[in-house]
C-alpha cells in the first residue's frame, strides 16, 4: 500500500470558538473531546488539536510501518518534530520536517 494523505491536524488555542467556525462549515463533530474535535468530510479527518505545538496544520500520511517510512524520510535527509507516541488502540503518529522545516506527518503502526 502507498501512503495516502487522510488527514488534517489542525492545532488551536482556542478550542471552543475554532470549534464554532469550522461546526458552521462541516456539521457536528464525530468526536468531541477536550483533547480533540473531530469532523469527517467524505472519508478525510479534518481534526482540532488544542495541545498542537502551533505551525500551522499537519497533513497526515497513513503508511503501513510507521518506523520503517520515519527511517526512510530520516534517511533522507529529514528531521523529527515530533516522535512517535500512540494515540489510540494499534494506531500511533509522528510529525517530521523537510528540509525547509514543513511538516511531515506519519500515521501507522
Amino acid at each position: 500500500m502507498s501512503p495516502t494523505i487522510r488527514s488534517l491536524v489542525i492545532p488551536v488555542s482556542d478550542l471552543d470558538a475554532t470549534k464554532a467556525v469550522y461546526t458552521a462549515l462541516f456539521g457536528s463533530p464525530h468526536t468531541d473531546e477536550s483533547y480533540y474535535v473531530g469532523y469527517n468530510v467524505d472519508g478525510f479527518e479534518i481534526a482540532l488539536n488544542p495541545a498542537g505545538a502551533g505551525g500551522g496544520p499537519v497533513a497526515f500520511a497513513d503508511v503501513d510501518d510507521l518506523d520503517a517510512t520515519r527511517e526512510t524520510l530520516l534517511a533522507a535527509g529529514a528531521t523529527e518534530r515530533d516522535a512517535p507516541r500512540q494515540v489510540a488502540p494499534g494506531a500511533r503518529v509522528c510529525v517530521l520536517s523537510d528540509a525547509d522545516g514543513n511538516p511531515i506527518g506519519l500515521r501507522g503502526k
